[in-house]
């Protein structure tokens, strides 16, 4: 396994070095250069996504958005209705925006911003082939998002903040572009137990969703201080052994609300 220099583990410079890391792994992804974040062992596409929420018939009707990336379904939990604008932060290869794209309907539109240039392309085409023009891709850092701020009724999120080095930048983002009442729901992995500065600056752990994840009351507290009010919707300790080779993580699934009292 590489490793990042951790000697300046929280400068701009380090930021922008694990930024490109995985920005080359994935936009290998994208290219179908190799398969899958290097999480889930032999495990296939449609294995891993139904494993962790998605039906047959989501599997099937977007199998070439269907990266098997992800640790959750946000379009599962997430309230989508029909003339929702839906972002979904960090898009891939358009699989979620897509199941949202059915959800939201010709009066809605899902936008997708993914950092990656070759998985931008790889999403437009995908819109393409599936014929759906209530959605577009826009490369950008979900850091700095490329979408007006008050313009979007629902966030959607799945395994990518973690890959964030700026988090609390990305829940402020979050917060800065949802409409009043606007509600996000995310996927993520977080830490059950810290890791050693060697497995933080691990590129293949990094790239895989767990060098860059926070412990689990960290990440919510990050939430909570960007304005949000938080409701816990799962928490997936198993994926651990699952997906992860028994790595100190799970998958913690949740509902963020821009509001000053939260709503179930």
């Amino acid at each position: 396994m590489e490793k990042l220099d951790s000697c300046c583990s929280d400068n701009a410079a380090d930021a922008d070095a694990k930024k490109n890391v995985v920005k080359e792994k994935y936009g290998k992804i994208a290219l179908d250069v190799v398969q899958g974040c290097g999480c889930c062992g032999d495990l296939t596409k449609e294995e891993v996504s139904t494993s962790i929420g998605y039906s047959f018939e989501d599997t099937q009707s977007f199998s070439a958005a269907n990266l098997g990336l992800g640790c959750g379904n946000p379009t599962a939990i997430g309230e989508i209705k029909e003339g929702d604008v839906v972002l979904d932060l960090g898009s891939g290869g358009g699989f979620d925006s897509f199941i949202a794209a059915r959800k939201v309907g010709k009066t809605g539109k899902v936008i997708g911003v993914d950092m990656t240039e070759d998985m931008v392309a790889k999403a437009r085409k995908n819109a393409e082939k599936y014929e759906l023009d209530n959605v577009e891709f826009r490369q950008g850092d979900i850091e700095s998002l490329p979408v007006e701020a008050d313009s979007v009724d629902v966030i959607i999120s799945n395994c990518v903040i973690n890959l964030a080095p700026d988090k609390s930048r990305v829940f402020r983002e979050a917060y800065r572009v949802l409409k009043n009442d606007g509600r996000m729901y995310v996927s993520d992995m977080v830490l059950l137990n810290d890791l050693t500065p060697e497995q933080r600056n691990d590129e293949d752990l990094i790239c895989a969703c767990i060098g860059g994840a926070l412990l689990k009351d960290d990440y919510l507290g990050t939430i909570k201080d960007a304005g949000f009010t938080v409701q816990i919707i799962d928490e997936d300790k198993d994926i651990s052994e699952n997906q992860y080779s028994g790595y100190p993580v799970m998958s913690l699934k949740l509902k963020a609300f821009k509001a000053e009292v939260g709503r179930a």
